[in-house]
């Protein structure tokens, strides 16, 4: 009754936001004096439900594995991460997953194999996995910290990225919008957040909306994952995320709840 998480985000010192997990035994004094305590540090805080990766971690995943798919089709670097910054994320997915260390990323998905193997449930398997042991395995980069992934960091000079993305990756009839690199890595997120909702990880919109902002830089024009799709528009954004299915894969099939509140006319 007396446990709870408190999961802060890097840099901690600028990052607004802490996510507060409940566990399934967590009293509600538990949770008030963890939500107290968060305010006196002037934090802002979003309750959620433990399950693996919380809400945060999890939706960011899939933010960082849709920017490196693209980069596995030939999407061109360069246009993957200018049109992630187009669309209102503060940094692109290879930049970012550099940062977190692609070594790190590794690491979680086997240790998720191993749990969901105990659980008697196979790894939902995503196009980025091939990219990243690549990256890793063949050729030695696991990200900033250990000198190189997707980026260069020359010694005092300008982090740019790696050339040879370039020659191992590009296609150059790899056709694809820029609209549609920008709506892959925001319906990916989206769809992702209405699958917490589902699961009961979130428990309201707020701080869906909030945790999203101010825990992964979310576009902030939207007003956050699940306005993102109350603004566009329920209909409008399941035909899209159907699209999108038929296109890229059925990670952006929309979630059942997402049908139910669009049959009754519903938002979020």
């Amino acid at each position: 009754g007396k446990f709870i998480g408190l999961h802060f985000f890097s840099p901690v010192d600028k990052m607004p936001l802490v996510e507060i997990i409940k566990g399934a035994r967590t009293s509600d004094e538990t949770l008030a004096r963890g939500f107290d305590f968060v305010l006196q540090i002037k934090k802002t805080p979003i309750v959620v439900n433990d399950s693996r990766g919380f809400f945060t971690s999890r939706v960011f995943g899939t933010f960082t594995n849709e920017g490196i798919a693209m980069l596995g089709e030939g999407v061109a670097a360069p246009m993957i991460e200018t049109e992630t910054r187009k669309a209102g994320m503060p940094v692109g997915p290879l930049a970012v997953s550099d940062e977190v260390s692609l070594s790190l990323m590794s690491h979680i998905r086997q240790q998720t194999a191993k749990d969901l193997q105990a659980e008697g449930k196979p790894l939902p398997q995503h196009p980025a996995f091939a990219v990243i042991d690549l990256l890793l395995i063949e050729y030695k980069r696991p990200g900033k910290a250990a000198g190189g992934g997707f980026y260069e960091y020359p010694a005092g000079g300008q982090k740019h990225l790696w050339p040879e993305l370039k020659n191992r990756f590009e296609k150059p009839e790899q056709r694809i919008s820029a609209q549609d690199v920008r709506d892959r890595l925001l319906f990916i997120q989206a769809i992702e957040t209405v699958r917490c909702v589902e699961e009961g990880v979130l428990m309201s919109t707020a701080d869906a909306n909030v945790g999203s902002i101010f825990g992964i830089g979310f576009a902030a024009w939207s007003g956050g994952a699940l306005q993102f799709i109350n603004q566009y528009g329920l209909n409008d954004f399941i035909a899209r995320a159907r699209y999108l299915a038929e296109q890229y894969g059925e990670r952006f099939t929309p979630p059942a709840l997402l049908l139910e509140k669009a049959a009754q006319n519903a938002t979020f």
